[in-house]
């Protein structure tokens, strides 16, 4: 009941940060370049952008994403577990796998999404209250066409300066993408009552619903 009463209290004063947080976005134009995919088989990005919780929860309720899986990338496959990861200096990134149907969803829009509010693209290597190496903003591309979209989608806005400071993305090539621990899957969605989840994550949510209505769904794809 304690518990209980704690979290009812989180909540009511949370609420009204939550609102002002989900007022900040800051909805991009679509990309002049948004090349189409090869073939008609699902596709694969991986993005990151602060804690995986909130990202993976933003891209689960995407359309044309079949599946956003929490991870590491970046780094060496003994120091992919989230207890060497929250060091800051394993060289991984907590990362979100995102496999889409191209035909659904383009990589263009994905892109969208992701510099509008998945996170802050202006904010080096933290969002939030997350400090670090592991939650800079990157994108781990697989293909040329991935780096080239990604960097001209990047000069884009920064050349119509729509953010009041410099985008801070980075790219890096994808050498291995390993899927985090079980317990990190799904969490915004097993624990939407969690006070962090609350005030850094949900707004994420709300944004891509109000802002992105065609892309948006109420059932996100779950990785169980």
């Amino acid at each position: 009941m304690r518990l209980a009463a704690t979290l009812v209290a989180a909540l009511i004063i949370l609420a009204p940060l939550r609102a002002s947080a989900a007022e900040r976005a800051v909805v991009l134009p679509a990309p002049a370049y948004d090349p189409p995919s090869a073939s008609g088989s699902e596709q694969k990005l991986v993005v990151a952008g602060g804690c995986f919780w909130g990202v993976q929860g933003v891209f689960q309720r995407v359309k044309g994403v079949s599946r956003a899986v929490s991870g590491y990338a970046g780094g060496a496959k003994e120091t992919a577990h989230y207890d060497k990861v929250s060091r800051g200096d394993s060289g991984h990134a907590e990362s979100v796998e995102i496999t889409y149907d191209p035909k659904i969803v383009s990589l263009g829009d994905l892109l969208r999404v992701y510099f509008s509010v998945a996170h802050d693209p202006t904010q080096l290597n933290r969002q939030g209250p997350d400090q670090g190496a592991q939650y800079r903003s990157t994108i781990f591309v697989a293909t040329p066409e991935q780096e080239k979209a990604t960097r001209d989608y990047i000069a884009q806005p920064s050349n119509a300066k729509v953010f009041s400071a410099p985008i801070v993305t980075t790219l890096e090539p994808l050498k291995v993408f390993y899927p985090a621990e079980s317990y990190h899957q799904d969490y915004l969605v097993r624990h939407p009552a969690q006070p962090y989840i609350v005030y850094n994550d949900l707004p994420k949510i709300d944004n891509l619903k109000r802002l992105f209505p065609s892309l948006y769904r109420e059932s996100p794809a779950l990785t169980n």
